[in-house]
């Protein structure tokens, strides 16, 4: 079995869901997320991704993506079931994302959360070769770096949250919270998107485990674990160059003609979580449609709100509550031929999420809570024409690094209608100058910056670096 030098592990793999009939896959991409931001940098660097492929049964095997090895990890019904729809979303998701909803506690999904993280530990001690650097990703997960360092102790190991982490008063509502805690201790270093959230994780290190820990070091045992912020970005480079290609601009002009050439074009880029304001946002456009402070003709919103975890029975819900709205709205304030609301469930290419970007003169990214938000970022950078109003939640972790959006609370209301407004009249000038700055910090923190930030700190001697051509 071949070896590898660096090994991402995370619950899926970054390819498409149907192989074609040649054997070929392509990587997986979707609005944001963890794919689009380790995309750019495995495609140039020999290594594997350890992860789900999707469906249920034994483990397919998987042509190399881009020169990067697809090791897949089998998945049973029960595994998807308790697991990922189970423990992994319906109790780890709510707590980490401020208890929006309500999470739920089920032993059985414990114990199918410690079977696949022990089964994903397995196969990455499998493929590392000796003193590699393993690279674990994400809330599905946290068990794996302990795990894997039982197995595997020469192994350089790396965990990183994408999510955001609760501060200590919602993590120990968790009947598991001390083994979590160990589970990510297990790597050499923690990363997390915000300060703050590594703040958090030492503070409940000290109080569940009796650990002494600062913001950046935490003793266990003999060793040292580091944690810190690590914001992840983008590939700032491609989407520029994506968004200014001609076809992309053209693109861009017939959507707008198609849309009926309103003044004002709103865009929304969502999965369809209730962690991302989508009702909130809906509600905020409707009141400014009742009053009269926006007219159809003049301004649409175009809402993408491409479906995940669909059996999830609160996303279900969500869906059938989203769509009631939109129904409502359009109902209520459209026309013939004049919808209130351009409402799209299907995901998108790059090509078309880049003219979309384009053409939005507003880009509402409202969530309630969120890790990061890339889509934000890939707004900033699509915009080469400096043009483009980014409004943006104070909650999305995104919201630290671009300050010159217009920030708004999405939990209120009328601050939320009042943000969108003023992003809708906003002078030019204003636009341009924000805009300018946003994307002068992106082409400097961009993907590259985020992974040799990461794997800096926790491969010390540079050797892996070098490799990556950091």
């Amino acid at each position: 079995m071949r070896q590898s030098s660096l090994v991402v592990v995370a619950n899926r793999l970054p390819i498409n869901d149907n192989v074609a009939l040649d054997g070929a896959c392509e990587w997986r991409r979707s609005p944001g997320g963890l794919v689009s931001a380790l995309h750019p940098l495995l495609r140039h660097t020999p290594a594997t991704w350890v992860g789900w492929a999707g469906g249920t049964g034994p483990a397919p095997t998987l042509p190399d993506v881009d020169g990067v090895r697809m090791h897949t990890v089998p998945l049973t019904g029960d595994d998807l079931r308790d697991h990922y729809e189970g423990f992994a979303n319906a109790t780890l998701w709510p707590i980490y994302h401020d208890a929006v909803e309500q999470p739920e506690h089920h032993r059985r999904w414990w114990d199918a959360y410690q079977r696949v993280n022990q089964r994903f530990a397995e196969a990455t001690a499998q493929v590392a070769e000796d003193g590699a650097v393993v690279w674990v990703q994400d809330y599905h997960l946290q068990l794996v770096p302990g795990l894997l360092r039982a197995l595997r102790p020469d192994l350089r190991i790396g965990f990183f949250l994408h999510v955001p982490f609760p501060p200590p008063e919602l993590f120990m509502q968790l009947p598991r919270r001390a083994e979590l805690l160990r589970g990510m201790l297990g790597a050499d270093l923690v990363g997390f998107q915000r300060a703050q959230a590594a703040h958090n994780f030492a503070q409940l290190v000290t109080k569940v485990l009796g650990l002494p820990a600062t913001d950046r070091r935490i003793a266990v045992g003999d060793r040292m674990v580091r944690i810190g912020a690590f914001p992840v970005s983008i590939d700032t480079n491609e989407m520029a160059a994506l968004a200014s290609r001609p076809e992309v601009a053209d693109r861009a002009r017939r959507l707008r003609h198609d849309l009926g050439s309103p003044d004002h074009v709103i865009l929304s880029v969502d999965r369809m979580d209730y962690t991302k304001g989508i009702e909130q946002r809906l509600k905020a456009y409707s009141e400014l449609l009742e009053g009269g402070h926006v007219k159809v003709r003049d301004t649409v919103l175009v809402q993408v709100a491409v479906p995940s975890r669909e059996r999830v029975g609160q996303y279900q819900i969500l869906r059938d509550r989203v769509e009631r709205e939109v129904g409502r709205i359009n109902g209520e304030f459209g026309r013939v031929g004049e919808p209130a609301i351009h409402y799209l469930t299907q995901p998108f290419d790059r090509t078309e999420l880049a003219a979309l970007y384009r053409v939005a003169d507003v880009m509402a990214v409202t969530p309630l809570r969120d890790g990061m938000n890339l889509v934000a970022k890939e707004y900033v950078a699509a915009r080469v024409d400096d043009a483009g109003a980014l409004l943006l939640s104070e909650f999305a972790g995104a919201a630290a690094e671009l300050p010159q959006a217009y920030l708004v609370n999405p939990h209120d209301l009328e601050g939320l209608k009042q943000g969108l407004l003023a992003a809708l009249r906003a002078e030019p000038a204003d636009v341009r100058t924000r805009m300018q700055a946003m994307r002068a910090h992106l082409r400097v923190h961009d993907i590259r910056a985020w992974a040799r930030s990461y794997l800096s700190t926790l491969d010390q001697s540079g050797s892996l670096l070098t490799r990556l051509g950091g």
